[in-house]
């Protein structure tokens, strides 16, 4: 219903789209949240000009396929750049942003992050006397997670004013938004990410037996929960193995304590994949299973749901939006191993069960959390911020 409602009331729109997140050639899964949805804006009416932006002193993105503007701009690196890089950035667009307003007007700027791209569309708005919306994606809203002491703080005021201003504050899971909320002044909406479901469509063969884990290999992702859990089961599960797709600091550690549990024969590192190789693998695991602790929605989650598959996520997590628990899907209680073990013994000994899980998560995805509805709900609020 929300769909056929836009398509009638969308008409030709044009938002300029700033993002530090987007696919590039060498990883075609940065910021697939922010270029899918564009994507299928388009059938909506709406026509995105997609900036892609990156401080200098990172490597240099080629474009992948998805139509993109790719712009550096000068920036400090560390916590005290990020507080003044909206104004680096700024700075560096303005000349440009101009001459594509000026061929062809812009009603309304979409800037995903508040920094440096929320700070550099609340200038560019009051330059072209345009609004402004912009994408809250995680937990760290203030940025003071991420940098500590002044420049945190300086981060924290930069964030505030940059919220204040936006004509709407887009958050992707209520856990996000009541963090968003918490600053008077903030019009703070929940849109929640949408996914591929032809592309993330469940698998009519039988599933192998495999654990597959997709995301960073960071602390935070709870990977070494997954591992001590695997270890404690899989005596009782031979057949059973683990995948894990992804890349990061935490990659020695990991292939470490796998060594040291003796499941390093059961588990495989598979660094980064493509896109479709991750929804290949969906397809064909048995379960999923990220016990992340620090996740504003989690679009793996989302992902595996979509491919039928039940999915073992963390409690407290934005992923509580969606996962109805033991119905839809499974929930843990973040650093413990008994709730994790529990999970994994009780979906791995049960095959109707998760064939029952599997299809509640694909009719939930169906119901609501395709790109369509992202989409169309993105399409109605850019029209309510221009009403």
């Amino acid at each position: 219903m929300v769909c056929a409602q836009v398509v009638r009331l969308a008409s030709s729109m044009r938002i300029l789209t700033l993002t530090p997140f987007y696919p590039c050639a060498s990883d075609d899964a940065r910021g697939c949240f922010v270029a899918e949805p564009t994507s299928t804006l388009q059938a909506l009416g709406i026509e995105s000009c997609v900036i892609a932006v990156g401080p200098f002193y990172r490597q240099r993105s080629s474009p992948n396929g998805h139509p993109a503007q790719w712009v550096r701009y000068a920036a400090i690196p560390g916590g005290l750049g990020l507080a003044s890089s909206g104004v680096f950035l700024y700075e560096r667009l303005k000349a440009r942003v101009r001459r594509l307003h000026l061929d062809r007007e812009f009603d309304l700027i979409h800037a995903h992050a508040a920094l440096p791209c929320g700070h550099a569309a609340e200038l560019l708005s009051g330059e072209l006397h345009i609004p402004f919306v912009v994408t809250a994606h995680g937990l760290d809203v203030f940025f003071t997670a991420q940098v500590s002491g002044y420049p945190g703080r300086w981060c924290k005021n930069v964030a505030e004013s940059v919220y204040r201003s936006a004509a709407r504050v887009i958050c992707i899971s209520q856990r996000v938004a009541d963090r968003v909320q918490s600053l008077k002044g903030a019009n703070a909406t929940v849109i929640h990410n949408g996914v591929d479901q032809q592309r993330f469509s469940p698998r009519a063969a039988e599933a192998e037996a495999v654990i597959l884990s997709v995301g960073n290999l960071i602390p935070t992702k709870g990977h070494q929960l997954l591992l001590r859990a695997f270890a404690a089961v899989h005596e009782h599960y031979p057949n059973v193995s683990c995948e894990i797709i992804g890349d990061g600091p935490e990659s020695s550690n990991l292939t470490g304590l796998a060594a040291r549990l003796n499941i390093a024969d059961k588990v495989h590192f598979l660094g980064r994949k493509s896109r479709q190789q991750v929804a290949e693998a969906m397809r064909r695991c048995t379960i999923f299973a990220l016990p992340s602790r620090y996740e504003g929605l989690g679009c793996v989650y989302l992902e595996a749901m979509s491919a039928g598959k039940p999915v073992i996520a963390c409690r407290g997590q934005g992923i509580e939006d969606v996962i109805r628990d033991e119905n839809n899907g499974w929930l843990v209680s973040s650093y413990d191993l008994n709730s994790m073990v529990n999970a994994l013994s009780t979906l791995l000994s049960d095959k109707e069960l998760r064939r029952r899980i599997g299809d509640a998560a694909r009719a939930t995805i169906l119901g609501g959390f395709t790109l369509r509805h992202q989409a169309a709900r993105l399409a109605q609020l850019y029209k309510e911020c221009l009403a």
